[in-house]
C-alpha cells in the first residue's frame, strides 16, 4: 500500500475509487465503505485508496472537548493495509479546509485526483462547513464532474449501528468481547517493556511492564490477554494482564501501568516492543490490604484463566 502525507503528490494515471472518512478503529462498518472501494476498483483493474485525515476534526474545531481516539494513527495505517488498499492519503485536517463548502470539497478532490472515478462513504457521512454536506449534497455536485457517489448503509450489530462512539463507550466498560465484534479483529495496544521494581518478582508473578497512555483507556482492571513480537513472530503467549494504577502499591500512582504475567515461560524481556491483544475482562482493579491478599488474588486469577483456555 503507498502512503501519501500529501495528497497534492499523487499522480497516478489510473481511475481511482477512493473511501473517505475518519475510520477511528477501522470496525466492521468501515470496512464495509473500504471493501466497496476496493470492489468498484478491482472490477476494472483500478486502484483503490482511502481519504483520511489528521489530526482528528475535534483536536482543531473543539480542542478543549477533542474526540478520545479508539487508536493511533500508526495502528490505524497496519489496519487499513490489512484491507488490501492500493493506496492510503492522509489529509491534513485545518480550520481553512473546514471553512470549505460542501459542494467545493468535491470540486477540491477532483481538482486534486483528476481520474478521480468513485467516493464511497457511510450514509451517515457528513462534511463541508459546518458538516452542511451529507449524501444528496454529495450526488448533485459529484454527478456534474462524472464521478460515482456509492453510500453504504451502516452495519449493524444486535440491532443497533456499529460506531466508533459505540466501540468507545464499551471500551470504557471493560467489554471487550463486544468490542473485538465491532472491531472485527482482537483490540490490540503495542508498546516496550520497561524495567520495573521487581514486585511481581518477589511474589512468585514476574510481569512485563509497559507505559501505554492511550486516548480512549479501557476500563481499568485485570484482562485475559495474548502478547506477541511486534517485530513479525508469529509466536501469541497466553497471559493476564492489569491495567491499572496499582493502589495496593502505590498511593497515587500518576497514569495507569499495563503489567503483564505470561501464563508459562516468558521469552521477553525490559527493552522488547510487544503487541498486546485484548481478549476478556476477568474482574475490576482492586485494593488489597497487603501482598500476601494481592498473590492469593493473583493466584485465582491465573487459575480462572488456565481453566477456561
Amino acid at each position: 500500500m503507498q502512503v501519501l502525507k500529501d495528497p497534492a503528490s499523487y499522480q497516478h494515471p489510473s481511475p481511482l475509487h477512493l473511501a473517505i472518512g475518519m475510520f477511528d478503529g477501522v470496525h466492521i462498518g468501515h470496512q464495509a465503505v473500504i471493501q466497496s472501494a476496493i470492489r468498484s476498483a478491482r472490477i476494472k483493474g483500478e486502484m483503490a485508496g482511502v481519504l483520511t485525515f489528521t489530526p482528528h476534526p475535534s483536536q482543531i474545531l473543539r480542542p478543549s472537548s477533542p474526540t478520545l481516539l479508539i487508536q493511533s494513527e500508526e495502528q490505524k495505517e497496519e489496519r487499513l493495509a490489512s484491507q488490501g488498499l492500493d493506496l492510503l492519503i492522509w489529509q491534513s485536517f485545518s480550520l481553512e479546509l473546514a471553512s470549505v463548502k460542501a459542494a467545493e470539497f468535491i470540486h477540491r478532490l477532483k481538482t486534486r485526483f483528476p481520474r478521480l472515478a468513485s467516493i464511497h462513504v457511510g450514509e451517515n457521512f457528513r462534511f463541508g462547513k459546518g458538516r452542511n454536506g451529507d449524501i444528496e449534497t454529495m450526488l448533485e455536485a459529484a454527478r456534474e464532474l462524472g464521478i460515482h457517489v456509492i453510500s453504504i448503509e451502516r452495519v449493524r450489530y444486535d440491532g443497533e449501528a456499529v460506531s466508533s462512539t459505540r466501540i468507545r463507550k464499551l471500551l470504557e466498560e471493560g467489554r471487550m468481547g463486544e468490542v473485538n465484534e465491532l472491531l472485527g479483529y482482537p483490540y490490540y495496544s503495542t508498546g516496550t517493556v520497561e524495567h520495573g521494581r521487581q514486585l511481581g518478582r518477589s511474589i512468585g508473578f514476574p510481569t512485563l511492564n509497559i507505559r501505554w497512555e492511550p486516548p480512549c483507556k479501557p476500563r481499568l482492571g485485570v484482562y485475559e490477554v495474548r502478547v506477541g513480537s511486534i517485530k513479525g513472530d508469529a509466536t501469541s503467549l497466553p497471559a493476564v494482564a492489569n491495567y491499572g494504577l496499582r493502589p495496593t502499591v502505590e498511593n497515587a500512582a500518576p497514569f495507569p501501568l499495563l503489567e503483564i504475567h505470561i501464563l508459562g515461560e516468558c521469552p521477553f524481556d525490559a527493552g522488547d516492543e510487544l503487541r498486546v491483544e485484548w481478549l476478556r475482562f476477568v474482574r475490576p482493579e482492586m485494593k488489597f490490604d497487603n501482598l500476601n491478599a494481592l498473590k492469593a488474588q493473583i493466584e485465582q486469577d491465573k487459575r480462572q484463566l488456565l481453566t477456561v483456555r
